[in-house]
């Protein structure tokens, strides 16, 4: 399961919402969401803190969240 969808719906923000927040367009959220690219590294903490999640819980191999 995709991470940043999970956290994403879990709070129940929409991508453009995500995007707006984060600095980026909803078209890139949508390739972070089915992987066809990640975000920057320069990207995590404002993403993590948007989505109420750690960097570490974000990006963890580990499917408990």
């Amino acid at each position: 399961m995709n991470r940043i969808k999970f956290f994403r719906e879990k709070i129940q923000m929409t991508q453009a919402e995500l995007a707006q927040k984060v600095g980026v367009s909803q078209k890139a959220v949508a390739k972070w969401e089915v992987g066809k690219s990640h975000p920057r590294a320069d990207r995590f903490v404002v993403l993590a803190n948007t989505l109420h999640c750690s960097i570490d819980e974000l990006f963890s191999e580990d499917s408990q969240v």
